[in-house]
């Protein structure tokens, strides 16, 4: 490959100068134009020679948010320049979800191996979703816990007879719907009566005999949690 362009972005002086001997040593097809310990230092760089690559940390001045407005900034800005994620984040996978969706082309946990010659070059040939070890791992156990708590939600709707309008009430009060709000869902044929009856009816099924006993939406929705009728990571309201 011929010689590219990188600015490298880190807040820590100690990894920033661990990371440029990563390039001189192992990625030599790569030329350092310059580095920034800021998100202002970083701009007037890009502004004086743009790069083919930033390797951005997310974590700058102690934002967790600050890599993952860069990136999206540098997408919309420098839509040709390819943005790979060199950070520290090992526990905030929402923000490893924020950035892909903020353009980044892939993710290298620091924890993990160092960054690699494959790495880089793998996103400056165009590939998206590059990751290193760590990154994998984590997605390959939340895939199986997905598959897992997906097969238990399934049994519990055949255990428990739930139907579709059982899980949109459910789903709905733990959203903090009240049944008036429910009845006005589009495609929700019930009333405010026929709402509590259902409700009433799925405590019956959910509950043992001598659990029913003022049992509230509140118990229900929980409940339903426990039962994995419910999934507390995709609660979400049906589109309007």
């Amino acid at each position: 490959m011929d010689k590219f362009k990188v600015i490298i972005v880190e807040d820590v002086k100690l990894e920033l100068k661990g990371t440029e001997e990563i390039f001189r040593n192992e990625i030599p097809q790569a030329e350092i134009i310059g580095t920034a310990m800021n998100e202002a230092d970083f701009w007037s760089l890009i502004q004086q020679d743009v790069p083919d690559m930033v390797l951005l940390d997310l974590g700058l001045g102690g934002s967790t948010t600050a890599g993952v407005d860069i990136c999206r900034s540098i997408r919309k800005k420098y839509p040709s320049v390819h943005v790979l994620i060199f950070t520290g984040e090992i526990l905030n996978e929402r923000l490893w979800v924020d950035v892909l969706d903020a353009g980044a082309d892939g993710i290298i946990l620091k924890s993990g191996e160092l960054l690699t010659n494959w790495d880089v070059l793998s996103v400056m040939n165009g590939k998206r979703m590059v990751f290193n070890q760590p990154i994998l791992e984590k997605i390959l156990l939340r895939f199986r816990e997905s598959v897992i708590n997906e097969t238990k939600r399934q049994e519990a709707f055949i255990d428990y007879e739930i139907d579709e309008f059982d899980e949109r009430l459910l789903r709905h009060l733990a959203l903090g719907y009240t049944k008036e709000m429910i009845t006005s869902l589009r495609g929700m044929p019930f009333g405010i009566k026929s709402l509590e009856k259902r409700q009433n009816d799925l405590v019956s099924r959910l509950f043992g005999s001598n659990e029913r006993s003022g049992i509230n939406a509140t118990r229900l929705v929980t409940r339903a949690l426990e039962l994995r009728i419910l999934d507390i990571d995709n609660l979400e309201p049906d589109d309007e």
